[in-house]
C-alpha cells in the first residue's frame, strides 16, 4: 500500500542521513516486518510449518533442556552462597506446599509444573543473567520512565506548577489516566490482542493449558484484574472450575500496565517490575493447575478470538480509555484513604490491648512481621531484613499492594539518602538484594480487597456462575500469593552477573552426554562410561569415548578448562540411574 511504501522510504532516508541515529527505527521496522511475514506464513502454510518443526518439538519433548538448566542451577546455587541456596529451597518449599494442599493431589500435570517453572527460569536467565537481556530491560525501563514523564505536561496544565507538592494525587494518578488511554489505543489497532495471543500461545503449547486460561494469563501482563477476563468473555460461562481458578489466580498474581507505571513513579526499580510482570504469567498457571488440577475435559478448548473493542476510531479509543481510568483513579485513592485509616485504627487498638500486658509497641505491622517472616526468609531475604519485608507482605495481603509499594519506596529513598542504617536499634532501610526480592513478592493483586473485585467482575460477565466464582476465590487468592512468592524465590536465586556463555556450554554438553546415555542399554556399560568421564584430557585420551561425542562437544573440549567438566560428573551420575530406569 501507499502507507507501507512511504514508511519504507522514510526508514531508508533516515538510515542514509545518519545510520547510527536511525538504528532504533531500523530495528523496530525489521522486527515488525519479521512478525508480519511470520503471521502471513502461518496463515497460509501453518500446517506445513508445524510438520516441518516436528524434529525440534521431538527434541524439546526429551526434557534434556530442562534437566540441563536445573542441574546447572543447582551447581551454580551451591557455588554462590547460602542466600541463593535458601531461595532455591524456598522455591521447592512453595511447590511442595502447593502439591500437599492441592484440591486433587494426584491429578496434577507434570508438564504444567515443569514448563511453567522452566519458562520462569528461562525468562529470568535471559533478563537477569545476561548482559544483553539486563541492558535491554534497563533500556526499556528508562524508556518507560521517559514515556510516563509526558504525563507531567497535562498535570502541570490542570493542577499548576506546584502539582508535585501533592505527589500521589497529582503526580502518580495522572499516569494511570495516560497509560489507560494508550493501552486502549493499542487495543483498538489490534497490537495488544496480537501480542497477548502470541504470549498465550507459547504458554498453551509448552504448558498444555487450555486456550482460554492461557490468553487470560497473558492478558494479565498488560491488563488489570477485572479487565483481563474481558478477553475471554464469550467463553467464561463454559469454563471448568479448574479454569475459573486459573483465570482468577492469574489476576491475583500480576499487576496491570497502568498500575505498573504508578509503582515506577514511586522510585521502585523498573527492571524488576517489568521482569516480575512477565515471569508471573507462567507462574500463575503452574501454581493454579497444581492447586486445583483439571479433572474433566474442557469445553472451551478451541482458539480464542478477540475483537477491537467498542471504539469506532482511534480518537474515540483514546478518549474511552481516559474515561475508564476515572473509576480506577477514584478506586485507588478511596482504597488508600480507607486502608491507611484502618491501619492506623488497628495499630491504636492493638497498642491499647498490648499496653495491658506491658507491650504497648504491639501493632498490625509487628504481627505481620512475625507471621510472614519465615516466608520472606525462605525467599532469600537476609535475616536482618526479613522482618521488614514480612511486614510489607502482610500489608499487601491484608490491606493493599499500593500501600505496601508506597512503604517500599520510603525504604528505597532512605537507602539512597545515605542516612544511618539503625536508629535506636530500629533498621531504617533494607539492602538492594532484599529490595529486589520484595518487589517480586509484592508485584500482584493478591489481597482481600481484590478478592471481592474479582468475584464481582466475573459475576457480571457470567451471572449463572456466581457460586462457582465464590467457591474458587479463596484458593485462587492463596495461589496468587504463592505465585508471587515463587517468582521472588527465582529472582533471588538468579540475580547475579551475566554468565550466559557458561549456561549455553553446560546445556550443549548436557545434550551431548544425554544422547550418549540414550544409546547405552545396560547398567554395566553406563557405569563404565561414568567412570570414564573426567577432565578434557581424560576424555580425549579415551579414543572410544571421544568418537562417540558429537562434533560440537569435541570442539568445546579443546576450549574450556577442566573445572567445568567436574560439574558434568554430577549430572552424569544423577542421570545414569534415571536413564536406565526409564528405558
Amino acid at each position: 500500500s501507499v502507507w507501507s511504501t512511504c514508511f519504507v522510504a522514510m526508514v531508508i532516508a533516515a538510515c542514509v542521513v545518519n545510520f547510527h541515529r536511525a538504528v532504533g527505527l531500523l530495528v523496530i521496522s525489521l522486527v515488525t516486518i519479521f512478525f508480519l511475514v511470520w503471521d502471513w506464513m502461518m496463515e497460509r502454510y501453518g500446517e506445513q510449518v508445524w510438520e516441518a518443526l516436528a524434529p525440534i518439538r521431538d527434541l524439546l519433548s526429551r526434557n534434556w533442556l530442562l534437566v540441563a538448566v536445573v542441574c546447572w542451577l543447582a551447581l551454580d546455587t551451591a557455588q554462590r552462597g547460602t542466600r541463593q541456596l535458601v531461595s532455591f529451597f524456598g522455591l521447592l518449599l512453595f511447590v511442595f506446599l502447593t502439591l500437599l494442599f492441592s484440591k486433587h493431589p494426584f491429578r496434577w500435570s507434570w508438564q504444567t509444573l515443569v514448563f511453567g517453572t522452566g519458562l520462569q527460569f528461562i525468562f529470568g536467565l535471559l533478563i537477569l543473567r545476561t548482559t544483553f537481556g539486563l541492558g535491554a530491560l534497563r533500556w526499556l525501563g528508562n524508556k518507560a520512565e521517559a514515556f510516563m514523564s509526558f504525563t507531567d505536561t497535562g498535570s502541570k496544565f490542570v493542577f499548576g506548577e506546584s502539582y508535585t507538592d501533592h505527589f500521589l494525587a497529582f503526580k502518580v494518578m495522572p499516569i494511570l489516566v495516560f497509560l489507560s488511554s494508550v493501552i486502549s489505543m493499542l487495543y483498538y489497532i489490534g497490537f495488544m490482542a496480537w501480542l497477548i495471543c502470541k504470549i498465550g500461545f507459547i504458554m498453551q503449547v509448552t504448558m498444555g493449558t487450555s486456550p482460554a486460561e492461557s490468553m487470560a494469563a497473558a492478558g494479565n501482563i498488560f491488563l488489570g484484574l477485572a479487565n483481563s477476563p474481558l478477553l475471554i468473555r464469550p467463553y467464561i460461562s463454559e469454563l471448568t472450575l479448574s479454569e475459573i481458578h486459573a483465570v482468577m489466580t492469574g489476576g491475583f498474581a500480576s499487576i496491570s500496565g497502568t498500575i505498573l507505571g504508578a509503582y515506577i513513579s514511586f522510585g521502585v526499580d523498573a527492571t524488576h517490575l517489568l521482569t516480575a510482570t512477565v515471569m508471573s504469567a507462567p507462574a500463575s498457571l503452574a501454581i493454579a493447575k497444581m492447586f486445583w488440577p483439571e479433572t474433566i475435559v474442557s469445553r472451551s478448548n478451541r482458539p480464542v478470538k478477540m475483537d477491537k473493542g467498542e471504539s469506532k476510531n482511534l480518537l474515540e479509543a483514546a478518549s474511552l480509555g481516559a474515561s475508564r481510568a476515572i473509576a480506577l483513579v477514584a478506586s485507588v485513592l478511596a482504597n488508600i484513604i480507607a486502608f491507611m485509616a484502618l491501619l492506623s485504627f488497628f495499630d491504636a487498638v492493638l497498642s491499647w490491648l498490648g499496653g495491658m500486658f506491658d507491650c504497648p509497641q504491639l501493632s498490625f505491622s509487628l504481627i505481620c512481621s512475625y507471621v510472614f517472616m519465615p516466608l520472606s526468609f525462605m525467599m532469600g531475604v537476609s535475616f536482618e531484613d526479613s522482618f521488614i519485608v514480612a511486614e510489607l507482605m502482610g500489608i499487601k495481603t491484608f490491606l493493599s499492594e499500593f500501600v505496601a509499594f508506597q512503604k517500599l519506596s520510603e525504604l528505597i529513598n532512605r537507602r539512597k539518602a545515605g542516612g544511618p542504617e539503625y536508629v535506636n536499634n530500629v533498621k531504617q532501610y533494607i539492602s538492594v538484594h532484599s529490595e529486589a526480592i520484595a518487589t517480586y513478592a509484592l508485584c500482584g493483586f493478591s489481597n482481600i480487597a481484590s478478592l471481592g473485585m474479582s468475584i464481582g467482575a466475573l459475576s457480571a460477565m457470567a451471572p449463572d456462575r456466581r457460586s462457582d466464582f465464590s467457591s474458587c476465590g479463596l484458593r485462587a487468592l492463596i495461589a496468587g500469593s504463592i505465585s508471587c512468592f515463587m517468582t521472588a524465590c527465582i529472582a533471588g536465586n538468579i540475580c547475579s552477573s551475566a554468565r550466559l556463555l557458561e549456561i549455553l556450554v553446560f546445556m550443549c554438553l548436557t545434550w551431548g552426554f544425554h544422547e550418549i546415555l540414550l544409546s547405552i542399554t545396560t547398567p554395566k556399560n553406563l557405569f563404565s562410561l561414568t567412570l570414564s568421564i573426567g577432565t578434557p584430557s581424560m576424555i580425549i585420551g579415551n579414543s572410544t569415548l571421544y568418537l562417540k561425542l558429537p562434533k560440537n562437544i569435541a570442539l568445546v573440549l579443546f576450549i574450556f578448562n577442566d573445572n567445568l567438566f567436574m560439574s558434568i560428573h554430577f549430572f552424569i551420575n544423577c542421570s545414569s540411574l534415571f536413564t536406565v530406569i526409564t528405558r
